[in-house]
């Protein structure tokens, strides 16, 4: 079932208030956040499950001029709260107005009044408010003053030190997207609309779906086995390069380009999903297109093997 957006703390419907919430960003929600998410359940199973996160990422409005970073946009970061059993999602828009307010308002106003929550839940680490004047002790105070109940989580670790978005972000941008899909509990995927290109891959044989990377996190440039997801839900094979496309373009753009295994359709205008399984070769440049499209083709055998091992291994 897909959990209900609310984009906004106020006018909250009855049904959607009285819910026991997890509060945090959730960019790319991870293990640590699922270990959250289900201790928050566990701790209250008598109460809806929700969850408080915010749009933009605060980095993005206090930080405008970093490069993108993001591994969630709203829509699938919905998708994946929703399969973690999460039945409302309070999107709060975080501008120079609600950042300027205190950690106090945010309890009483957003948290207790706006949200109606009767129990929270956060990491142990969690800081809110104007300054970061919050802490979880604040929290935990002024929630019981109020007569709501919280846990606090302390983080989910492995040999490598507790599960961030961070370390996430890392593992990607390394080149290691197996590793980032440990930590996530699935592939990392891009979603967005596919964009009119200028051709060229159907040119050389391989027809392809641009998908702007937007506000994502670039991850290594190079050629992926991806599995895309489409608009009607179906699942397709898929191999997707990510970079400048040095041999044939000015270089001045990182662009996701996929091409769909044995798929014929029309996909511009349709928003798609693309997960990434593995690099398979780092960004290169070749002497000419006869080279390029001779490696295109290689790369479309070797992930069309890669993932049918993945298919027959159920991994």
């Amino acid at each position: 079932m897909r959990a209900h957006l609310h984009t906004g703390w106020r006018h909250i419907p009855a049904e959607a208030r009285g819910m026991a919430a997890a509060l945090g960003n959730f960019d790319g929600v991870h293990l640590g956040h699922a270990h959250l998410v289900h201790l928050l359940h566990a701790a209250r199973p008598d109460l809806g499950l929700a969850v408080v996160t915010f749009e933009p990422h605060p980095r993005e409005l206090f930080r405008p001029q970093d490069p993108p970073f993001r591994l969630t946009l709203p829509e699938e970061r919905l998708a994946a709260l929703s399969a973690l059993g999460v039945r409302h999602v309070f999107q709060i828009p975080f501008d120079a107005a609600f950042s300027a307010m205190s950690a106090e308002r945010f309890v009483t106003d957003v948290l207790h009044e706006g949200l109606g929550l009767r129990h929270l839940g956060c990491g142990a680490d969690f800081v809110f408010g104007h300054r970061r004047g919050g802490n979880v002790t604040f929290l935990a105070d002024r929630a019981e003053e109020l007569g709501i109940g919280l846990t606090a989580v302390p983080p989910l670790t492995d040999a490598s030190g507790p599960y961030s978005s961070t370390r996430i972000r890392r593992l990607l941008q390394d080149g290691y997207p197996e590793r980032a899909a440990e930590e996530l509990g699935r592939a990392w995927s891009i979603r967005g609309v596919v964009q009119h290109g200028d051709k060229r891959g159907r040119l050389l044989g391989f027809p392809t779906a641009n998908v702007p990377l937007g506000r994502h996190l670039e991850p290594a440039r190079g050629v992926y086995a991806v599995t895309v997801r489409l608009a009607d839900g179906r699942a397709w094979p898929g191999v997707a390069n990510i970079g400048r496309r040095p041999t044939i373009d000015d270089g001045q753009e990182s662009r996701l380009e996929v091409h769909l295994l044995d798929f014929d359709g029309d996909l511009y205008g349709q928003t798609l999903s693309v997960g990434l399984h593995t690099l398979l070769r780092e960004e290169r440049r070749f002497a000419g297109l006869d080279a390029l499209k001779a490696q295109i083709a290689e790369d479309a055998a070797t992930a069309r093997a890669y993932l049918d091992t993945l298919s027959r291994t159920g991994t």
